[in-house]
């Protein structure tokens, strides 16, 4: 299917000037800018509440880690303590 021609953009856009008329078309424009914006807005801030979430796994899994290391480290020291006694 070839792009539509010069003539053809020209004729569809006097169909649209006829059938909406000189003041509704800048509202209609201004409606889709608009909307175009609102748009990119919400993927900009569901990508910075992708990385928020991406962020707080990553502290959470690194807090994780240290809490085992410190209970094999506490067991390991009451493990020393009773062999001593001994």
């Amino acid at each position: 299917m070839t792009p539509p021609g010069m003539w053809q953009i020209v004729l569809i856009l006097v169909i649209v000037l006829l059938l909406f008329g000189g003041k509704k078309i800048p509202e209609l424009a201004k409606g889709l800018g608009s909307g175009i914006k609102n748009f990119k807005k919400a993927v900009k801030e569901d990508d910075e509440s992708t990385t928020s979430k991406e962020e707080i796994s990553q502290v959470g899994e690194a807090s994780q880690i240290k809490q085992t290391q410190a209970t094999e480290s506490t067991t390991q020291n009451k493990a020393d303590s009773q062999k001593q006694e001994v």
